[in-house]
């Protein structure tokens, strides 16, 4: 059996192979021997019909399918072996052709990790933004610890935004109701956006013991088709308005909310924490921008075949992603109105994007031939294991080895990075884009929020039937 192998573009191979009879002949003998118990003859018993008869009644090319299914693995295993190729997608089978002395030919085209040509990844400046803390910012967290602990009381005045009204609510379309559409003892802060367009704004001016009708219209867009672009009546008992006391802004308040003494001290933690969390945010941005600009760099022309392979993971994680909250996917797609193939469109660009890097990253180690030693392994094991209350041994016996294949990953993708930070500069430059909020979190000086795992926008997932936007 032999062979020849041609380069095609987008990185596949072309493999013809040439199976001579003798090889063929074995294969047919194997395949009979692997399925002769499936014909039953009469004269014979079943699975001890002879190679000729089963022929001769069914023709001589009945085992020919199955001696295929032996002779191309085989054949495409030796070749691979010898080629040292880096498959990446499965095989594809697109001639088969038997000869007439008795043996066969297959072609086959493989998929291979293309070849990646580095640009410059070293000797970079790329700027490190970080966002400046205010006085401002601090306050307003302040605030929204502030009012966290804030108390309601009832009040004799008419309502106003800002105010809570405990109401029962009955909606109807066309004078009849509608299942969900009632709820008693709501309470509903005004000017909140809770609910729909203009029901809120109605109850402003409302006190204690009134009745309300709320016409309001849902919208076009609505989620709940029975009810998308409907007018609707919603019937109102108010039975209480309640207004927020807020607890004055002194040091027994931080005594409260925290484990200092004074006020001013509860400021400056919070202040040290936003700027720790602002350099976390502005590490990680500059990580993704170093890296993007060397992929970038970098030329490598990413098979297909490897872009559906990470579309169909990225989908795959968002199904269990969506298990793990009690949705399934089907009826995830019908709410959003999407089908599968519409799913694994909205993934394919950052699945490009993602094989892209990591084919250049990979190149980056090799160039710089990275590696890791058992003592590493050893070590992150024994964190992993100590987190998670275990003894050593026995931990590393639950793992499978796959899981030790991402640990390996984990500790070359970090040598990797520390490499990249040391021979490029980080330019770092004060950013007055406000941080992002964080109510309570550590937030530092200089980041920017590291971007997140783009999916698909998920719809709201509020019952159809409630008022609310």
């Amino acid at each position: 059996m032999s062979y020849t192998l041609e380069k095609l573009e987008k990185s596949q191979v072309k493999f013809q192979f040439d199976v001579d009879s003798t090889t063929f002949a074995d294969a047919i003998k194997e395949a009979y021997q692997k399925t002769k118990h499936k014909f039953q003859i009469q004269g014979f018993r079943r699975g001890h019909v002879p190679m000729k008869v089963i022929e001769g009644i069914y023709g001589k090319e009945v085992f020919y399918e199955d001696a295929m299914d032996i002779v191309i693995p085989k054949a495409y295993g030796e070749a691979l072996a010898a080629e040292n190729l880096d498959v990446v997608a499965q095989p594809e089978l697109t001639a088969f052709d038997f000869k007439e002395d008795g043996g066969a030919t297959f072609t086959l085209v493989v998929t291979v990790k293309p070849e990646v040509t580095l640009g410059q990844y070293k000797g970079l400046e790329i700027a490190k933004k970080v966002d400046k803390v205010t006085a401002k910012q601090v306050d307003e967290v302040v605030e929204q610890n502030r009012q966290k602990q804030a108390r309601l009381v009832d009040t004799d005045k008419t309502a106003e935004n800002g105010d809570i009204v405990d109401i029962d609510f009955v909606g109807s379309v066309d004078g009849v109701k509608f299942e969900g559409g009632a709820a008693e003892h709501y309470e509903l802060e005004l000017g909140s956006g809770q609910f729909i367009p203009g029901f809120e704004e109605q109850l402003v001016g409302v006190k204690a013991g009134d009745s309300k009708a709320v016409n309001v219209k849902f919208p076009e867009e609505y989620h709940a088709e029975n009810l998308a672009g409907k007018d609707a009546v919603f019937e109102c008992t108010v039975h209480a308005v309640k207004v927020k006391e807020l607890p004055a802004l002194d040091d027994e308040f931080a005594k409260d909310v925290s484990e200092f003494d004074t006020l001013a001290e509860y400021k400056n933690d919070i202040k040290n924490k936003m700027k720790a969390d602002a350099e976390l945010r502005a590490e990680h941005a500059y990580e993704d921008a170093l890296v993007d600009t060397i992929v970038a760099n970098a030329t490598v022309d990413v098979p297909d075949a490897m872009v559906e392979t990470e579309t169909e993971d990225m989908v795959a994680e968002f199904e269990y992603r969506l298990m793990y909250q009690g949705i399934k996917l089907d009826d995830y797609l019908n709410y959003v109105g999407l089908d599968k193939e519409g799913l694994k469109n909205e993934y394919k660009e950052q699945a490009a994007k993602s094989v892209k890097v990591r084919l250049v990253m990979e190149q980056i180690v090799r160039a710089e031939d990275l590696k890791f030693s058992d003592e590493e392994i050893d070590d992150k094991l024994a964190k992993m294991a100590a987190d998670a209350g275990k003894d050593l041994d026995d931990y590393r016996k639950t793992l499978r080895k796959e899981q030790i294949d991402y640990i390996v990953n984990q500790i070359l993708s970090d040598k990797l990075m520390a490499l990249l930070k040391k021979e490029n500069s980080a330019v770092v430059k004060t950013a007055s884009k406000k941080p992002a909020a964080a109510p309570v979190g550590k937030v530092g000086e200089e980041t920017e929020e590291k971007p997140a795992k783009k999916a698909p926008a998920k719809k709201s997932t509020k019952k159809a039937e409630q008022p609310e936007a």
